[in-house]
């Protein structure tokens, strides 16, 4: 049986949100890591406050520089996944105009946003290239795993995990802090480490830090005292590099009373028509056929449970050659398909005309679905040029 993680209370300022700040000598790479933006979430603070504490003692020599950056303080000191607002569902444009003209925080987890903002904004004048990754835990059992927006740039550095991936999650949570990132063209990575309380959730959550240090080229491995066993921590947990991605999300609604069926866990197989939940003590089917995928076991959260599909080799070969071939351009000649003239990254397509269009489709080309709009879909664009922020 797992351990638990054990349940002192960890307390930490606002002074002090950036929990430590690393600079090489060649300006390499910048890593920043995010930890405890769900205040529930605490594994990856631990295993950040480990790799600090390892880097100091080893005196380890980086290449690039590191930030590890603390989420919303005010849920990490209480214990709860937020306050007033989801912190990890604010970081839309509309959201960072807002925080820029605020003289007064609406709630407290707009305090927690503007400085992480304003943090990201300074560690973003550093050279680069950045990587952005962002430590988290889930309610179910599971085995660690990667979420990331569908860009080219973010797949190959997934790839250095041996691990499962998820794809297009952006398409059904709105908000998210690495949707946000990765639209101004840098690499984002979520890391699911585990299960909240289970103490190999802080060793996954560590040893996926030391990989990301040394595959970013921001440390080299032979500058990490031990690193062969922070690569065989995930390496040995017999998962497999496969790719997923999110077929269907059951939401749940604000007064509605949900409750997950006991026992599943990330990556179970399911049937269509299995009794998944209850809602309102109403039975709720699996409409399809997959694997679950973040079952809700915890008070908090508007995501019921997900359901994937595993994607074919062909399907991302297919993809790779489209995307690196840059003729998405092709998809503006079908009737009922446009650029935005706002957004050279959006397409718009009016599905009364555009109806034999189908996702795959614009998946295949690097776009996802993310909003409805005056009755039209607008596909997003994943693989982007550098912005700033």
């Amino acid at each position: 049986m797992s351990k638990t993680i054990s349940k002192n209370v960890l307390h930490f300022s606002h002074d002090n949100r950036v929990l430590g700040s690393f600079y090489g000598t060649d300006n390499g790479p910048t890593v920043v890591i995010f930890s405890g933006i769900h205040g529930n979430e605490k594994a990856g603070v631990h295993a950040a406050q480990l790799v600090i504490d390892k880097i100091k003692r080893d005196n380890v020599r980086f290449i690039g520089n590191l930030h590890i950056i603390l989420g919303n303080i005010n849920a990490l000191n209480k214990g709860i996944r937020f306050e007033d607002k989801d912190l990890n569902r604010v970081w839309r444009n509309s959201d960072i105009d807002n925080l820029r003209n605020e003289t007064t925080h609406k709630n407290l987890e707009s305090r927690e946003q503007k400085d992480i903002f304003l943090i990201i904004q300074e560690i973003l004048k550093e050279p680069g290239p950045f990587y952005f990754l962002d430590l988290h835990t889930t309610s179910a059992s599971s085995v660690p795993f990667i979420t990331i927006s569908d860009s080219l740039n973010n797949r190959k550095f997934s790839a250095n995990f041996p691990i499962p991936v998820v794809l297009g999650i952006e398409e059904y949570l709105d908000g998210p802090l690495l949707t946000f990132i990765n639209e101004y063209g840098h690499i984002a990575l979520g890391f699911e480490g585990g299960a909240h309380h289970d103490e190999s959730s802080i060793v996954s959550s560590e040893a996926f830090i030391w990989k990301a240090l040394v595959h970013s080229k921001c440390v080299a491995a032979s500058n990490i005292p031990g690193y062969l066993h922070y690569e065989n921590v995930l390496k040995n947990l017999g998962c497999e590099y496969q790719f997923f991605e999110i077929k269907y999300r059951y939401q749940v609604s604000e007064k509605e009373h949900f409750e997950m069926l006991k026992g599943f866990e990330n990556f179970e197989p399911i049937s269509k028509n299995q009794t998944l939940a209850l809602s309102d003590g109403v039975e709720i089917y699996a409409p399809d056929g997959g694997r679950i995928f973040m079952p809700l076991y915890q008070k908090l959260g508007e995501d019921g449970f997900f359901i994937l599909n595993k994607i074919s080799r062909f399907w991302l070969g297919a993809s790779l050659t489209l995307r690196k071939l840059k003729i998405n351009h092709v998809l503006r000649l079908i009737p009922g398909v446009k650029k935005d003239p706002d957004n050279n990254y959006t397409l718009i397509v009016d599905p009364r005309i555009a109806r034999f269009m189908t996702k795959q489709i614009f998946h295949l080309f690097g776009y996802r679905q993310q909003i409805l709009k005056d009755d039209k879909l607008h596909y997003i664009k994943r693989d982007r040029k550098l912005t700033e922020l």
